[in-house]
């Protein structure tokens, strides 16, 4: 710490802080424009400058380091005549509309304006001199108001890392013809939206027009609903409507928001939300009550327990609801019910992850932070489209990136980062264990591991090296698609490495052999000793905005909450003894097998919240068999979604901005949820619905807030025994954190592993379950794109993310589609063995000859009719990447 003076008073800054920040740490305001947190300083604007003894002129204290003994004056005589002079020599080119400008009220040069006493820029003739670009579905561009503070350039190119934006006569120009939607191909737009989020004035308004003023409107902090990022943000609201989103700068999210964040809130407004209890009577939906609706309940699940056992019913929770949620949800089956036939759709995206990881680790989680990417030196990416997927947290590894980090991307598709990658390895789809095999047989052959590190803290070396002896680097070139001599590339990129990550999705986990996969990457990063430190480790990327938590709070069929077993008597009694009742022992069904199950007339009742398995799980045309085969089905959700359509029973369900609670995200951070609005009709939370059902059905336990049920998650849980509401109002906690003064936990295996010592758990390639033949020539393969999420249920009620990409489409090489004769945009037929569907095709040379890619998203054109349900035998995740296709022209 250094001591110096601010205006008369004795004050201490951190060495090396700007007078800016240093200012601000002891709460003295110095007004700027240009200075965006987290970027280089532009010295723009010239209103942060500041009067420093001995120097002759003004200093801008965005960029004027303190030093011991400075002595500054923020707000002298000579300091506010200069600011107002800058603000007079703005105003001569702002349009002078204050008043009718929808960033009246927020609006930082009307503040300074007022604060200075400048003249009133309205009486200024300013003349209006360029056109309002209105080419985005989201927000409008006003030349006519830029200030040129360079803060949207600034937030585009250094931290989004689009390189969308550049400095132009008119202010701010758009790299490309236009924003993404009009003229979007030849743009780097994504519509993120940070530019308008940081833009002080109105030249960067969202569509809405909105008059967001401070005095007409109110500001929630809360937690994004879409990916496993957990960026915090707040919801504008205005009355009982939300009217805008702006970044938090939380410790995900560091201020940066992606466009469904930004944008995609449309859907909690909605009209077509659900807002009473449905019942279907003679095949179509009537309204009924409240009490109607849990009499129903009530009478079906007595009724079928009493004549088939507890084991006939079966439920689904959701990534998308709040922990304490999903806790319920799961005490409802458990201790309400009697069944552990609990489950959810990280059955369908990382439950590879936790088997895997649990297995070799531990602890089936992220081991490092999100915010570590910018401390990593080499970042290898497989089996994710961050940039798409987990959009924040692909800007940071671009960050990483300008700062020196080294990427590798192996992926079947040529995604945005591959363009960015040192060594890009265009795998064959499923081949993931023989690439990693490979890269490990050429850093011991080259002898780059760290063996002081496999000596102190691993197990199973030597099982690893037998393994991995065959798995050369041309055997692997053959098997995977890619040249040996950029697989020896990787490995020793990878091994080189100081501070090596790795970041891996679905395209890792979604196969019959996802575990082996998980546990290979697993494998790889203990061969080098890059778990337990900074800026390394193994890190899954998990999907949905909840779907660690689902995991955490026990919403599988085998664990209760902190993946405590159900067989595990010791575990047992605890819970018995606090929830009073007698539990099952025997770990329940999954996902997959619950509807087999319910095919076969073993499962009879399903409780299905916040799901939507004729979208989201494989081989559509079984999921509806088994469904429609149920003697009763309750959907607990938002919308009528295309599985509620099948139910006898409809919940209205509270979105995440109409309620309290929790979130859990990639990183293990434990988030706060906060309510905003009111939720519409007769709506609840379905924390609410979940214990009137549970008394209903005999269990009297009575909650007030969601923050009594985590009291008693902590209490039973020991990973989240240190987490209360009060602890995570400001900044969440990351668990494991165990007791009520442990600071959470940022890295895991720092010092050993959860499980001891790290296990190397060696694998053979064995190839997918469905491969190519004569009839069914092409690889498919599925996965999420930016624009959409999952099935819709939300992003399917936004305009703008429809005019985007508001159809369903298969990405097919030039060189395939040449040789079908099939054109850009053109119709065609995707068949497989078991269903087929119609698309339009983009003609694109991302994907390779034999390769097909849909987005799963889409009702019309549905990519899960056609994929296959086989699953991995351990962790029971479907083959969601790789299954056999034909393509024909729709004529």
């Amino acid at each position: 710490m250094i001591k110096f003076i601010l205006n008369g008073k004795n004050a201490v800054a951190e060495e090396g802080m700007t007078i800016l920040k240093a200012a601000e740490q002891n709460h003295v305001d110095i007004p700027n424009l240009c200075y965006l947190e987290g970027c280089k300083s532009l010295n723009l604007c010239g209103m942060c400058i500041v009067e420093v003894a001995g120097a002759d002129e003004p200093v801008p204290a965005c960029s004027t380091v303190v030093t011991e003994g400075m002595d500054i004056k923020t707000n002298s005589y000579r300091i506010i005549k200069a600011r107002k002079m800058v603000l007079d020599k703005i105003a001569e080119t702002h349009t002078p509309d204050c008043l009718t400008c929808g960033k009246s009220g927020v609006c930082k040069l009307q503040e300074y304006y007022a604060a200075y006493g400048s003249k009133d820029i309205n009486v200024k003739t300013g003349e209006k001199r360029y056109e309002i670009d209105e080419s985005n579905p989201f927000y409008y561009e006003d030349h006519n108001k830029c200030i040129k503070c360079g803060k949207c350039v600034q937030v585009c190119n250094q931290l989004q890392c689009s390189d969308a934006i550049s400095f132009s006569d008119k202010g701010i120009e758009l790299e490309g013809d236009a924003f993404a939607g009009q003229k979007g191909d030849k743009s780097k737009c994504v519509s993120c939206g940070n530019c308008v989020s940081v833009c002080p004035v109105g030249a960067l308004m969202p569509k809405s027009r909105e008059k967001l003023s401070a005095w007409n409107t109110v500001k929630t902090k809360t937690v994004c609903s879409y990916c496993g990022v957990g960026c915090e943000m707040y919801l504008v609201t205005k009355g009982n409507r939300i009217v805008g989103v702006e970044p938090a700068n939380g410790p995900a999210n560091s201020g940066l928001l992606c466009v469904k964040g930004k944008f995609a809130y449309g859907f909690v407004n909605h009209p077509d939300r659900l807002k009473k209890p449905l019942l279907k009577k003679d095949g179509e939906f009537v309204e009924i009550t409240w009490e109607e609706a849990y009499d129903t309940i009530a009478k079906k699940v007595n009724d079928i327990k009493g004549r088939y056992g507890a084991d006939a019913l079966a439920g689904l929770a959701s990534a998308r609801v709040t922990n304490e949620e999903n806790y319920l949800f799961q005490k409802l089956f458990r201790a309400g019910i009697g069944t552990n036939n609990v489950d959810h759709c990280a059955r369908l995206c990382h439950a590879s992850t936790v088997a895997g990881l649990a297995t070799t680790l531990g602890s089936g989680a992220m081991t490092n932070s999100i915010e570590e990417v910018l401390s990593s030196d080499v970042i290898f990416i497989t089996g994710t489209n961050t940039t798409e997927n987990h959009p924040v947290i692909g800007a940071k590894i671009k960050q990483a990136r300008k700062r020196g980090a080294k990427i590798i991307v192996a992926e079947p598709r040529r995604i945005e980062l591959a363009d960015l990658a040192e060594i890009f390895l265009q795998i064959k789809p499923g081949t993931n264990v023989a690439l990693l095999n490979g890269m490990m047989n050429v850093i011991i052959e080259e002898g780059l591991q760290d063996m002081e590190y496999i000596q102190s803290r691993t197990e199973g070396y030597e099982e690893l090296v037998q393994t991995v002896k065959s798995y050369t680097p041309e055997k692997v070139a053959e098997i995977c698609g890619i040249d040996a001599e950029d697989l020896r590339k990787a490995a020793r990129l990878y091994a080189g490495g100081e501070r090596a990550a790795i970041y891996y999705s679905m395209g890792v986990t979604q196969h019959s052999t996802g575990t082996q996969g998980v546990m290979s990457v697993s494998n790889l990063a203990l061969l080098c000793g890059n778990i337990g430190k900074e800026g390394a480790g193994v890190n899954p990327l998990r999907g949905q905005n909840n779907v660690q938590g689902a995991c955490d709070m026990g919403c599988l069929p085998g664990d209760l909450t902190g993946y405590q077993k159900v067989f595990n008597p010791q575990v047992l009694e605890k819970f018995e003894k606090h929830w009073g009742v007698k539990l099952s022992d025997r770990a329940g069904l999954t996902v997959t097998e619950m509807l087999s199950a319910a095919e076969e007339g073993q499962v009879r009742f399903m409780y299905i919240m916040g799901e939507n398995p004729m979208l989201s799980d494989p081989d559509i045309n079984h999921v509806k068999k088994a469904l429609e085969a149920l003697d009763f089905l309750v959907v607990q959700d938002i919308f009528l979604t295309e599985t509620a359509r099948l139910a006898d029973l409809v919940l209205p369900a509270a979105s995440f901005a109409e309620k309290d609670g929790t979130f859990t995200n990639t990183e293990r951070r434990v988030q706060r949820v906060r309510k905003a609005v009111e939720a519409p009709g007769e709506a609840k939370a379905d924390w609410q619905i979940l214990m009137e059902v549970m008394n209903r059905l005999g269990y009297g336990r009575k909650y007030a807030h969601p923050s009594e049920i985590m009291d008693e998650i902590a209490e039973l849980t020991p990973s989240y025994g240190g987490i209360s509401f009060e602890r995570i109002e400001e900044k969440g906690l990351q668990w494991p954190c165990p007791t009520k003064d442990h600071p959470g936990s940022k890295i895991l295996h720092r010092e050993t592993f959860t499980r001891g010592k790290g296990l190397f758990k060696p694998a053979e390639y064995i190839e997918s379950a469905e491969l190519p033949d004569a009839e069914y020539p092409y690889i498919l393969t599925t996965g999420r794109i930016l624009y959409q999420y999952h099935t819709r249920t939300m992003t399917g009620k936004v305009d703008g993310l429809n005019m985007i990409a508001g159809e369903s489409y298969a990405q097919v090489n030039p060189e395939t589609a040449s040789r079908l004769g099939i054109a850009d945009g053109e119709r065609i037929r995707v068949s497989s063995r078991r269903g087929k569907v119609t698309t339009k095709v983009k003609v694109t040379d991302i994907v390779e000859e034999d390769v097909v890619f849909m987005p799963f998203h889409y009702a019309d054109g549905a990519a899960n009719y056609l994929t296959n349900n086989v699953v991995d035998p351990t962790a029971k995740i479907p083959e969601y990447k790789v299954c056999a296709v034909k393509l024909e022209k729709v004529v």
